[in-house]
C-alpha cells in the first residue's frame, strides 16, 4: 500500500472513531451494497415513449419546453468552474448527468415548487442546477440530505459546484437519509419535490420512496436517478396511483425515474 493510501486510510479511521453513527450507517451502507451484489433484482424498465414531451404533460407544462435552453449556460458554467477549481477531482462518477439536470431543471421551472428535498450531494451538481432553478423563480428552497463520501478527494469536495451567492436558498443536513430524512420531512410538512440520488441500494431506495411520498403534496414529483440499478423503482410504482415515466438519459448507465403524485 503507498504512502499516500495508508494516510488517506489512518485519516479514514480516525475520522469514523470520532463519528461513530456515521460509522454505523458507512458499514450499513456497504452491507446493503454487498447483499445486492449477491442477489440482484433488476426492475422491468423500457423508456418510455417520447419521455420530454410526456414529462411535460404530466406536469401540466407547455411543450416544447420554452425554459429547458437556460439549462445550457448553467450547465456550461458548471464545467468551467470545477475543471478550472485547485480542488477538482477530474471525474464525474459521483456527479449528476446532463438527463437528470434537464428533466429537473424542467420540473422546477415550471411547477415553482416552494420546497425540495433531495438526498445525495457529492459535489453539488444537481444540487446547483436545482438552486439555479429556483433563483430564475424567485422563490423556493433546496434541503440535500447527504452521507459524504469518506475518500477524501471526495469529501472534501462536498457541495464544491455550489458557489456562495446561491446558498441563501439551501440548507444541507449532514448524515444518511435513514437517520435524517423522516425527521426532516416531518420538520418541513408537505413538500413539492423529492429527488433521490443517495446510495442506490435497493433498500434504501425503497426506504426514502416510502418516507418522501406521503410528504408530496397532490400534483407534486418524486424523481429518481440510476433506477436500473436494481427493482425497487419499479416495486414502488407499482404501489402507488401514478403513472411512472422512465426516461432513459445514457444507454449505458440507465434511466431516471419519474412519477407524479395524483391530486386528491
Amino acid at each position: 500500500m503507498s504512502t499516500g493510501r495508508i494516510s488517506e486510510t489512518s485519516r479514514a479511521l480516525a475520522f469514523l472513531a470520532a463519528h461513530p453513527t456515521e460509522a454505523v450507517d458507512r458499514v450499513l451502507s456497504k452491507v446493503e451494497h454487498a447483499r445486492d451484489r449477491r442477489v440482484h433484482r433488476s426492475g422491468v424498465y423500457e423508456a418510455s415513449p417520447d419521455s420530454e414531451r410526456r414529462l411535460h404533460e404530466l406536469i401540466g407544462a407547455p411543450f416544447p419546453c420554452p425554459v429547458a435552453g437556460e439549462l445550457e449556460a448553467v450547465w456550461g458554467r458548471l464545467g468551467e468552474s470545477l475543471a478550472t477549481s485547485s480542488s477538482f477531482v477530474g471525474e464525474w462518477i459521483h456527479d449528476a448527468d446532463p438527463g437528470l439536470a434537464r428533466i429537473a431543471w424542467c420540473i422546477v421551472r415550471h411547477l415553482r415548487p416552494g420546497k425540495i428535498v433531495e438526498t445525495g450531494v457529492a459535489r453539488g451538481i444537481t444540487s446547483q442546477v436545482l438552486l439555479e432553478a429556483l433563483e430564475r423563480n424567485g422563490e423556493g428552497r433546496l434541503w440535500s440530505v447527504d452521507l459524504p463520501l469518506l475518500r477524501s478527494r471526495w469529501h472534501d469536495q462536498t457541495a464544491a459546484a455550489v458557489p456562495s451567492d446561491r446558498r441563501s436558498r439551501w440548507t444541507y443536513v449532514r448524515g444518511s437519509s435513514r437517520r435524517r430524512l423522516g425527521r426532516l420531512l416531518s420538520e418541513l410538512g408537505e413538500i413539492d419535490v423529492f429527488l433521490h440520488d443517495s446510495a442506490h441500494t435497493e433498500a434504501n431506495m425503497r426506504s426514502e420512496f416510502e418516507t418522501a411520498w406521503p410528504a408530496l403534496r397532490g400534483g407534486g414529483v418524486l424523481l429518481s436517478h440510476d433506477i436500473t440499478m436494481n427493482a425497487a423503482f419499479s416495486d414502488f410504482a407499482a404501489t402507488v396511483p401514478a403513472e411512472p415515466l422512465f426516461a432513459q438519459y445514457d444507454e449505458s448507465r440507465g434511466m431516471v425515474g419519474v412519477l407524479v403524485k395524483p391530486e386528491s
